[in-house]
């Protein structure tokens, strides 16, 4: 018994912050059998270790087995959503992850994961309000609903919310170039032409790094002509320009070549959030974000992505 209590205290370690949340969820011997306990924690973990290995449909039907042994355990409800949601499914994910609220309505976890339900389903309006719900309980997820204002178009009330945040704290790099760039709006000043050759503007670049004009040409460049250079300017421009959607276009778009899906993947979805009012830019994402899934023979994902490309290029 001692050791098996060792084992779970250590595989609880392994899930924080989840054992946050299900640390009084995990049904005890008062509450059914010891042999039904055992039952449900070995089918627990085993729907854990599903979910890391992207086994989702197996880490549902574990969590159904500890759903019938223990009825409506916030910690299996919780899980239930977030695999449901990795499937795409997200009106199951939905169902389960409002269960679970309802046992614990200002659990920041589980509204933080409903947040990304909605974002999923564009539902930004009621992302906003679920937002709103979490920032009551925890002010400095403000940053959050700045990102959710842009998506929804409500520049304006994001503008106000960053002057709030900039005047109480400062503002992240990433903060201040978003609001830089939503003062500029759609203002596109005319400016002399730089020169095309990829060495000459290296070249340019080195004189000037503050240009984002210039990395743009050689990124836009060096996809088209020389992969090494990519992969050297795409990862220093994301470092240089955190808040421009397009160098992490870029990144992703060499690492897709480079098969590295999985890193592709965490930074194409990074940087979408960046993208304002660009139809054309924003289904370049889809594209990728499309290719990287196809790359880990996700085919359900990939159709959905490229779908949604096809969505967008649709719209006049």
């Amino acid at each position: 018994m001692n050791k098996r209590i060792t084992i779970l205290i250590f595989l609880g370690f392994l899930y924080y912050p989840f054992f946050s949340l299900a640390q009084d969820s995990i049904p005890t011997a008062k509450d059914i059998s010891e042999e039904k306990e055992l039952k449900f924690q070995q089918y627990f973990f085993k729907a854990l270790s599903e979910k890391s290995i992207m086994n989702y449909e197996n880490a549902i039907r574990n969590l159904e087995n500890c759903h019938e042994l223990l009825p409506n355990t916030v910690s299996v409800l919780f899980e239930l959503s977030k695999n449901y949601l990795f499937l795409n499914r997200t009106t199951e994910a939905k169902i389960y992850i409002k269960k679970a609220l309802a046992k614990k309505p200002d659990d920041i976890w589980m509204l933080s994961h409903l947040v990304a339900i909605y974002k999923k389903e564009y539902d930004y309006k009621n992302a906003i309000i679920t937002q709103k719900q979490i920032i009551k309980t925890d002010p400095s997820k403000r940053e959050g609903m700045v990102f959710l204002y842009v998506q929804n178009k409500e520049y304006k009330k994001a503008i106000e919310l960053m002057d709030i945040l900039e005047y109480e704290e400062g503002l992240s790099e990433n903060l201040k170039k978003l609001k830089t760039n939503l003062h500029r709006g759609k203002s596109k000043p005319v400016e002399k032409k730089e020169p095309a050759d990829l060495k000459a503007l290296i070249k340019n670049f080195e004189n000037n790094p503050s240009s984002f004009k210039v990395l743009k040409m050689i990124l836009q460049k060096a996809a088209l002509e020389d992969q090494t250079i990519l992969n050297i300017y795409s990862k220093e421009a994301v470092e240089l320009f955190p808040a421009q959607p397009f160098v992490y276009l870029m990144r992703g778009r060499f690492l897709n070549y480079q098969k590295s899906y999985k890193k592709a993947l965490v930074i194409l979805q990074s940087g979408i959030d960046f993208v304002i009012d660009n139809k054309s830019m924003e289904a370049g994402f889809y594209d990728e974000i499309s290719k990287a899934y196809l790359g880990l023979n996700n085919i359900a994902k990939a159709d959905e992505y490229r779908n949604k490309a096809k969505r967008l290029r649709a719209v006049k």
